[in-house]
């Protein structure tokens, strides 16, 4: 027998956009700040279905669904994840603070704690903002934040693409941090 067989689609155990829907809250919200990029919204929308964010907030230029840009990296994951629109990212932020979510800034900051060292609550609500591809978040909504976040990078760059930044933070917060 081959152990190391690739699973065929109907082995994965996929759930319904309905069923996604019905399952337990994670307490994860993503908030999108100007990002330009329709694609990296559509790759955001598929790692937000993958760990189960309860909600995808689009704000200010943020394309929106339906979107064939939008759909062609996120697969269809649109439509699993419950999304809104707002044309002002810090009025998201100050419902979502209002709705008691710590606002975490994916961002460098001057006190940014390193994702590695983060101690996240079990059982907390957290609102990920994930900022435009060449300003990051803005000062504005990092100002509002109860404290930003950055990944520790090793190269050159000091920078990953917003969506890849996503996927590791989002990956971080389901399993390293206990919200499972």
């Amino acid at each position: 027998m081959n152990h190391n067989r690739k699973l065929l689609n109907i082995e994965l155990g996929r759930v319904s956009a309905e069923e996604y829907r019905k399952l337990p809250e994670s307490g994860i919200v993503v908030v999108l700040d100007n990002i330009r990029s329709a694609h990296n919204v559509g790759s955001i929308f598929r790692s937000s279905d993958s760990f189960k964010v309860d909600k995808v907030y689009l704000c200010g230029i943020c394309s929106v669904p339906p979107s064939a840009e939008i759909h062609k990296s996120a697969l269809g994951a649109e439509d699993s994840v419950e999304w809104e629109h707002y044309d002002r990212t810090v009025d998201a932020v100050a419902r979502l603070r209002d709705e008691g979510y710590s606002i975490v800034s994916v961002e460098q900051t001057v006190d940014s704690v390193p994702l590695d060292r983060l101690a996240v609550e079990p059982g907390g609500r957290y609102a990920l903002v994930f900022g435009n591809e060449v300003d990051g978040v803005s000062q504005e909504v990092v100002d509002a934040s109860c404290f930003s976040v950055e990944i520790p990078q090793f190269g050159t760059k000091h920078s990953l693409n917003v969506s890849v930044s996503a996927g590791i933070v989002l990956w971080h917060f389901r399993y390293l941090s206990g919200l499972r």
